[in-house]
C-alpha cells in the first residue's frame, strides 16, 4: 500500500482509459471508433472460425441467370411456382420447403381476368361463353393452382415487415407465435415494425406457416444478425429460419426465456432464449437483447462457397435435376441473380446471397451452435474492463518496462483467450476491442508517464547519488525515487575509517607517479569491495577511505555488511602484497575502525561545495577505533555496537578503551571470521584468551600471566599478546588505583 500511495498520479492517469472504456460500454460516451473495431475483430473471428465444409441437408433452388434466361422474367407466372413445388415435393420427396420472396400480388398473366371482362362486357350475350370461361378456371387461376400445389405440404412462405411513417400493409399476416399474455406483464425489448408486405390471401391461406426473411443491418451496413422473432402490433412473429426449424421439430410451440430472476430485477426487459416447448422436452435458443441470432456463417457463400448445395431452379422445372437426388433436404428457394437485389453486405462476402443467410441459420440451428451476443454483453464487459484495467493500473508502476511489456501482454493473452474460447466453445460473442483498446492506451499513458515524470526524478536522484553508492544501489533507488533526497536525517548506520600503513615510507621509496598509480590501484581494489557489498563512499582523505552502510538505501544487516567488507578488505591487501612482493614493490597495511550508531546523514557543506556524508560522536568514535588498530596488531577493529549487531562472525575482544573526547569506556573487538573459517586451534585460543581477559579485570595478575605465557606459545608473533604481557609486568611492579575498571585511556587521536 505505502507503494500504490506514492504511485497514486500515475496509477490515476493510468485509470483514464477504463474511466472512458467504461462510459463507452454504459453509452453514457459512446465511440463509434471501438464499435467499428469490434466489428472488425467480429468478422475477423468468424472469417478465421469458418468450417468451410458442405452441409448436404439443406439445398438451394437458385432463381439464377439461367433460370431467368430460360423460364423469363420474375416474377414467374404462378403455374411454373406450381410445377416447381410439385417436382420438388413428388418426384424428389424433399422434407421441408422455404421460400425467400414474397407473392404480394395476383398473378394475371394468364389472361383469366380479361376473359371475364370480355364476358361480362360486350360479349355478355354470347351463348356458353361464360360457362367455358368458367371450365378453363382451374387452368387459368395459376394463384389457385399454386395455392393447391402448396396445401398440405412442410411448406413456409417468406413476407417481409417493413417501417415508414403510414405503416403499409399488404398481403395476410401469418399467425403470430408468441401473444403479449405470455411474457407475464413484461415489456420485452424486440425489433419492432410497424408495416409488412405479405403473400396475397389464397397463398396465405393454404400455407398458413410463414416467417418474415428481413435481415439487420449493423450501423456500417453489414448484416451480421438475423431476428428470431419481431413484434408487429404487440404480438410477436418468427422468421423464415425459425418457421422452418419448428416445422421440421414438429411445430412445437414458442415461449419467452426468462433470465434467472434471483440475478435480475422483475422489469429487466430482456429474454435469455426463446424456447421451443413440445410436450415435456424444451430446446432453448439464445437470443440478444432484440431476439436476434448472428449468423454464422459457415463460408464464403453462393453456388461456389462450399457450404451449400446450389440447384438451379429451371434445372428442375426441365426435369434436368435426378429424380431422388433432393430426398429429405430442407430446400430454400431464393435467388442469386443480381437484377433481382437480394444480395447483401456480409462479413464474409460484399454480395453474399441473402437466401444464404437462412440456410446458414437452419444449418447451426440443427446443430445446436447458434452465435449469439447475449443480454449479459454489457456485464461481462464491465467486468472484464474493471479487473484488468484495475491490475494494469495497480500493478504497472511497480514493474520495470520488461516486466511491464509482459504484464500487459498476459493480460491482453488472457482476456482473448478467455473470449475466444466462451466463443468457440459456448458460441457467445462478447466485446473485445473496448478491452484492447483500455489495455493498449494504459500500457502507454502508464509508460509514458514513467519516462517523462517518473523518470526525470529517477535521474536527478542517479545524478545525486551515482558518485557515492554503488550502481546496483541506485537502480534500486529509482525504482522508488520518492524515498530518496539528500536531506539530512538521524539514522542508526555502521561506519568504516580504513587508513593505509606505511604510505610516508611509500612516498619517500617511489616516483610521485609510481605513488599515484600504486594509490590508484589500492583504492580501486578497495572501492569496488566497499560497492560490492552495498556501501556507500563517502569520501577520500589522502591514504584513508570512509565509507558507511545503511543510507541512502535502508538496509537491515549493515552491521554485517560492514563487518564482512572489512575482512575482504584486509584479504585484498594481503594478496596485493604478494604481488607487490613478486614485483619488488614496497609493502602496505590497512588499519580499518568499525562502529555502529546514530549518526546524521544528508547532503551538508557550504554553498560552493556540498557532499552526502555522515557526522555525529558515532562516526567521531569509527575514527578513534581505526587509530587503535596498530596498537593491538590488527587489521580490524570494530565497537561492542558493532559486535552485537553482525552475530554471524567469531570475534575476539580486544579490550576496554577510552579514546580522546569521550570518558565512557567502549569495549573493542576484531572479527576473525565465520565460525566455518575458524579451526579447533583457534577456537581453543580464544577460549584461553577469554579466560586472561576475566584475570586481567580481576586483577589476578599471576594467572593473566600464566595465560599469556600459554598463549605466546601458542602464536608469539601475536602483538596482542606482547601488549598485555608488557601491561602484567608493569602492573604486577606497580599495581593500579584503587579505582581502576580495567578500561585503557588513550589521549591522542
Amino acid at each position: 500500500m505505502p507503494a500504490l500511495s506514492r504511485h497514486g498520479p500515475r496509477i490515476a492517469v493510468t485509470l483514464l482509459p477504463l474511466l472512458f472504456a467504461i462510459l463507452h460500454a454504459l453509452g453514457v460516451l459512446p465511440m463509434g471508433v471501438l464499435q467499428r473495431l469490434d466489428d472488425m475483430v467480429y468478422d475477423a473471428r468468424l472469417r478465421a472460425t469458418m468450417p468451410g465444409t458442405l452441409d448436404d441437408r439443406v439445398v438451394i433452388v437458385d432463381i439464377d441467370e439461367k433460370s431467368l434466361a430460360e423460364v423469363g422474367r420474375w416474377p414467374w407466372s404462378r403455374d411454373h411456382m406450381a410445377r416447381l413445388v410439385d417436382t420438388l415435393f413428388e418426384d424428389h420427396g424433399i422434407a421441408v420447403l422455404g421460400f425467400d420472396t414474397v407473392f404480394a400480388e395476383a398473378d394475371d398473366s394468364s389472361g383469366l381476368r380479361q376473359l371475364q371482362q370480355i364476358a361480362q362486357g360486350a360479349l355478355a350475350g354470347q351463348p356458353g361463353l361464360a360457362e367455358h370461361i368458367e371450365r378453363l378456371r382451374p387452368e387459368l387461376d395459376h394463384d389457385a393452382r399454386f395455392a393447391r400445389s402448396l396445401k398440405d405440404r412442410p411448406v413456409v412462405l417468406g413476407y417481409y415487415f417493413t417501417s415508414d411513417r403510414d405503416g403499409r400493409t399488404s398481403g395476410v399476416l401469418p399467425a403470430p407465435v408468441m401473444l403479449p399474455e405470455v411474457l407475464r406483464g413484461r415489456s420485452i425489448l424486440a425489433t419492432r415494425w410497424d408495416g409488412f408486405g405479405a403473400n396475397i390471401a389464397p397463398l396465405a391461406q393454404a400455407a398458413p406457416r410463414a416467417g418474415f426473411f428481413n435481415a439487420v443491418a449493423s450501423s456500417d451496413g453489414v448484416v451480421r444478425s438475423v431476428p428470431l422473432l419481431a413484434e408487429h402490433d404487440g404480438r410477436y412473429y418468427e422468421s423464415l429460419s425459425l418457421a422452418m426449424f419448428r416445422l421440421l421439430l414438429g411445430s412445437p410451440r414458442v415461449e419467452p426465456g426468462f433470465p434467472a430472476e434471483r440475478f435480475l430485477s422483475h422489469d429487466y426487459q430482456a429474454l435469455e432464449s426463446v424456447r421451443l416447448v413440445h410436450q415435456n422436452t424444451a430446446l432453448a435458443i439464445p437470443v440478444d437483447d432484440r431476439l436476434a441470432a448472428l449468423v454464422p456463417f459457415r463460408g464464403r457463400g453462393g453456388p461456389q462457397g462450399g457450404s451449400f448445395t446450389y440447384v438451379s431452379a429451371s434445372d428442375v422445372l426441365a426435369g434436368r435435376v435426378p429424380a431422388g437426388r433432393l430426398r429429405h433436404k430442407i430446400v430454400l428457394v431464393g435467388t442469386t441473380a443480381p437484377g433481382l437485389l437480394d444480395q447483401r453486405v456480409t462479413p464474409v462476402g460484399e454480395a453474399y446471397p441473402g437466401v444464404e443467410t437462412h440456410a446458414n441459420l437452419i444449418s447451426r440451428l440443427l446443430d445446436g451452435e447458434v452465435l449469439v451476443k447475449p443480454d449479459y454483453a454489457l456485464g461481462y464487459e464491465l467486468v472484464v474492463l474493471v479487473v484488468s484495467g484495475l491490475v494494469l493500473a495497480l500493478a504497472l508502476p511497480l514493474l520495470s518496462a520488461a516486466r511491464a511489456v509482459g504484464l500487459s501482454l498476459g493480460v491482453v493473452a488472457a482476456v482473448v483467450g478467455l473470449n475466444f474460447w466462451l466463443y468457440l466453445g459456448h458460441g457467445l460473442v462478447l466485446p473485445l476491442a473496448s478491452v484492447l483498446v483500455m489495455c493498449a492506451l494504459a500500457f502507454a499513458l502508464n509508460m509514458s508517464y514513467g519516462y517523462l515524470v517518473e523518470s526525470r526524478a529517477k535521474r536527478q536522484l542517479a545524478q545525486l547519488f551515482g558518485t557515492y553508492v554503488p550502481p546496483e544501489l541506485v537502480d534500486e533507488m529509482v525504482r522508488d525515487p520518492h524515498r530518496y533526497d539528500m536531506t539530512a536525517t538521524t539514522r542508526e548506520l555502521t561506519v568504516m575509517f580504513c587508513d593505509m600503513r606505511g604510505f610516508t615510507r611509500l612516498s619517500e621509496t617511489l616516483e610521485p607517479t609510481r605513488l599515484q598509480a600504486l594509490l590508484n590501484t589500492v583504492f580501486s581494489r578497495l572501492t569496488r569491495t566497499i560497492r560490492s557489498h552495498r556501501g556507500t563512499i563517502d569520501k577520500y582523505m589522502g591514504d584513508c577511505v570512509m565509507a558507511f552502510w545503511g543510507a541512502p538505501v535502508d538496509t537491515a544487516d549493515h552491521a554485517g555488511l560492514a563487518v564482512q567488507t572489512a575482512l575482504d578488505m584486509a584479504e585484498a591487501v594481503r594478496q596485493m602484497n604478494q604481488e607487490h612482493a613478486r614485483q619488488g614493490l614496497p609493502q602496505i597495511g590497512v588499519g580499518i575502525g568499525l562502529n555502529t550508531g546514530p549518526m546524521c546523514v544528508g547532503d551538508m557543506g557550504s554553498d560552493l561545495r556540498r557532499s552526502y556524508t555522515v557526522v555525529g560522536d558515532a562516526v567521531n568514535l569509527g575514527s578513534r577505533l581505526e587509530g587503535l588498530s596498530p596498537t593491538y596488531g590488527v587489521d580490524i577493529v570494530a565497537s561492542d555496537t558493532t559486535r552485537s549487531q553482525a552475530p554471524q562472525f567469531v570475534w575476539q575482544e580486544l579490550d576496554r578503551v577510552r579514546v580522546k573526547g569521550r570518558a565512557t569506556p567502549v569495549t573493542i573487538h576484531t572479527p576473525l571470521g565465520t565460525p566455518e573459517s575458524i579451526s579447533d586451534e583457534q577456537a581453543e585460543e580464544l577460549r584461553r584468551w577469554d579466560l586472561v581477559l576475566l584475570a586481567w579485570r580481576a586483577q589476578d595478575w599471576d594467572t593473566c600471566d600464566a595465560g599469556l605465557r600459554h598463549l605466546q606459545r601458542q602464536n608469539a608473533e601475536k602483538v596482542l599478546y606482547r601488549l598485555y604481557a608488557q601491561r602484567v609486568a608493569s602492573m604486577q611492579r606497580r599495581p593500579p588505583d584503587p579505582g581502576w575498571d580495567g578500561a585503557t585511556t588513550f589521549e591522542t587521536k
